[in-house]
């Protein structure tokens, strides 16, 4: 059973601020300031507090009524202001933070009812959602405590300088064995729990799990030469990649932090290709990588490693 957003919420209009009209200061001495934006909680800046405007609390939710950020809807940590076509909702009812959540996904899932032209300035509050007797078990059973800590880096050693302009280039072909991936049979594509590699630019690049026993071996780093050209991925189990797909086969010890710092690199190469110049086995080979050089001029995997170590986040990796 469904009822109406309002029914659960108190829906009313932010603050409708200009952030160009707004003093931006740091983070630890402003006030967040919520936009329409998709990313980052929808928090575009910190401004200095607004005499005479009071924000909104810690706890409240925000939710973009237009742009392509329409419906995207976060709870807020900490006290805000809004920017323009932005609405704050307040629980009518006691809710976990688990169930508040639960209600933002849910609002979020009616985006395909809007467009540029089409914002939800004045539906918002009748957009039906799940009754509260209606949130599934499970919403009260997720662990919201899963990811603390996720953003801690494994080296508190401060991140060190890059100098790009001292490091060497090398070829591929001198730092890899390179093979050529494989196309794979319609038989084989059953499911199973082989990781199948394609050429696209997410999820590790796993577009499914087949029941192909696996043509590459763990520790080796996927690159697209087809599709999402320059696509990299550090492949940490044994592997099926497609014939889309260059697999790099380090001629060096390389662990997963020195392999991540590897595939930022090549990710900076994806300009130099595209459908109709693809980055195929011949031409991979004889391209160039710059990277940091120790005394001997050989790639500095020490300082790689410690480099993404003292990242955050470098924890969840």
């Amino acid at each position: 059973m469904t009822c109406p957003v309002s029914e659960v919420f108190d829906v009313r209009y932010g603050h409708s601020l200009e952030l160009n009209a707004l003093e931006i200061v740091s983070a630890s001495e402003g006030v967040a300031f919520v936009s329409r934006q998709m990313g980052h909680n929808g928090i575009s800046a910190y401004v200095a507090p607004i005499d005479d405007l009071e924000s909104a609390p810690a706890g409240d939710i925000s939710c973009a009524l237009g742009g392509n950020g329409v419906l995207t809807t976060f709870i807020q940590e900490a006290e805000f202001y809004c920017g323009r076509d932005v609405a704050i909702l307040r629980p009518k009812v006691a809710l976990t933070k688990q169930q508040v959540l639960f209600y933002c996904l849910c609002i979020k899932s009616n985006r395909f009812r809007y467009n540029y032209g089409r914002q939800a300035n004045k539906t918002l509050p009748t957009l039906p959602v799940p009754t509260v007797d209606e949130i599934p078990l499970w919403v009260n059973a997720v662990d919201l405590n899963q990811i603390m800590g996720a953003d801690a880096g494994v080296s508190c050693t401060p991140t060190p300088p890059i100098a790009p302009d001292s490091w060497k280039p090398f070829r591929y072909d001198a730092l890899f064995d390179i093979k050529k991936g494989q196309r794979l049979t319609k038989s084989a594509m059953e499911e199973g729990e082989t990781p199948f590699i394609g050429a696209i630019d997410s999820g590790n690049g796993y577009r499914q799990y087949v029941s192909a026993a696996p043509n590459h071996e763990a520790g080796t780093i996927t690159v697209s030469y087809n599709g999402s050209v320059g696509e990299a991925f550090y492949q940490s189990a044994p592997f099926w990649a497609s014939d889309d797909i260059n697999v790099l086969y380090p001629k060096f010890d390389m662990n997963v932090y020195v392999a991540m710092f590897i595939c930022a690199l090549i990710r900076r190469e994806k300009f130099r290709f595209s459908y109709g110049r693809k980055w195929h086995l011949g031409r991979m080979k004889e391209s160039i990588i710059r990277l940091p050089v120790d005394a001997a001029g050989e790639p500095d995997l020490a300082f790689m490693e410690g480099y993404v170590k003292s990242l955050p986040y470098s924890k969840s990796i």
